[in-house]
């Protein structure tokens, strides 16, 4: 049996926000798996934040819209049928949800709640998977990891609302599909590192701009600590969870974590350490502070994930490093992305775990 039970093969599957980096990745992994997959994204440039998009050149129907039209959503989802919904799309960072508040919110919010009465307008849809954050949980800078049943809230525009997308979901669960209907789950990640992502702001993406411009990075918070995880790991999770909502587990439709092990919660300071030993042009130094308010410390609690679905951590925290490493070190030496080839090594990796999905 393949992987997650051959669940997808044949499946319509539509992905929005596929065009950014877990987005690619996860739209990459549908196509591996057979999925006839539609993605929805903006407009983007191929040189900006979609660079490992483009050069991957899937076989998808690739669609460009703003969630935030309903009108526009809707006849996508009519006219695609899709039966299971990965809902990433998204304005996905802290710092820019300070300039713009409003673009965090009608995108996270509102986007969300379109996509959810689109998918309640089509009887195909099955499932829905809508991705929010390690940083909804209301952040007491607790030593331990944040469970599902724990509170909610936001100090930043950007973790507020997604605290409030977790409440839009959960308010759909009970309204309209309580007994019948979609299955729709939530899934919260920490830090997730890998070759591919060229955002704005965001630590290994900045670290990397910073190497082609021959300079040192400027580090604002490098005691800051985070549940750094390669991006395949949740995507395995996301797509676990995918699976048991597409069998039907109604129990499954609810909120879950996939954080990495407790040994890759480290401060900032200690994985650019770790980076650069695998890859010594990269260089950092640590700067004052702008101001804005930041988490310093975040946990993740998976036991649920862990004891429920069997879910678990492939690569440990230095493998993930490395493998970004290199990603990141080809690509600027013009080899093209090796996204697949990493895809396949931490499919491997997961059969020798013994991995309940691989």
């Amino acid at each position: 049996m393949g992987q997650f039970a051959e669940r997808y093969r044949g499946r319509r599957v539509l992905v929005t926000g596929h065009t950014g980096f877990k987005g690619s990745w996860l739209t990459a992994w549908l196509v591996e798996l057979g999925a006839e997959v539609t993605g929805v994204s903006l407009p983007v440039e191929a040189d900006g934040d979609a660079r490992h998009w483009t050069a991957l050149q899937l076989p998808v129907t690739d669609l460009r819209g703003d969630i935030r039209d309903a009108e526009f959503l809707r006849g996508v989802v009519a006219a695609q049928r899709p039966e299971i919904v990965f809902h990433l799309a998204a304005q996905s960072l802290v710092r820019p949800s300070y300039r713009d508040p409003l673009l965090a919110w009608s995108s996270n919010v509102m986007g969300t709640a379109n996509v959810l009465e689109a998918c309640r307008q089509v009887e195909d849809v099955e499932a829905v998977l809508v991705v929010t954050t390690d940083k909804v949980y209301e952040n007491h800078e607790w030593s331990w990891g944040y469970r599902e049943s724990d509170g909610l809230a936001g100090h930043d525009p950007y973790s507020a609302s997604k605290a409030a997308t977790e409440l839009l979901c959960d308010s759909y669960r009970k309204s309209f599909w309580q007994e019948r209907g979609p299955l729709l789950a939530t899934a919260r990640a920490g830090n997730v590192i890998g070759g591919g992502d060229w955002a704005e702001d965001r630590l290994i993406p900045d670290l990397v701009r910073a190497v082609q411009a021959g300079r040192e990075l400027e580090i604002r918070s490098p005691s800051a600590t985070r549940p750094w995880q390669h991006v395949l790991e949740c995507l395995s999770g996301y797509l676990l969870l995918g699976q048991r909502l597409l069998e039907g587990d109604r129990a499954c439709a609810e909120a879950w974590n996939f954080g990495p092990s407790p040994e890759a919660n480290r401060p900032v300071a200690q994985v650019l350490d770790a980076l650069q030993r695998h890859w010594p042009a990269l260089g950092w130094r640590a700067t004052s502070s702008d101001g804005l308010h930041e988490a310093q410390l975040l946990y993740l609690d998976s036991a649920k994930a862990r004891a429920r679905l069997r879910w678990t951590p492939v690569w440990a925290l230095e493998t993930a490093l490395e493998i970004t490493a290199d990603w990141y070190r080809r690509d600027l030496a013009g080899e093209g992305p090796a996204t697949f080839e990493q895809l396949k090594r931490f499919g491997e990796a997961a059969r020798q775990a013994e991995c309940v999905w691989a």
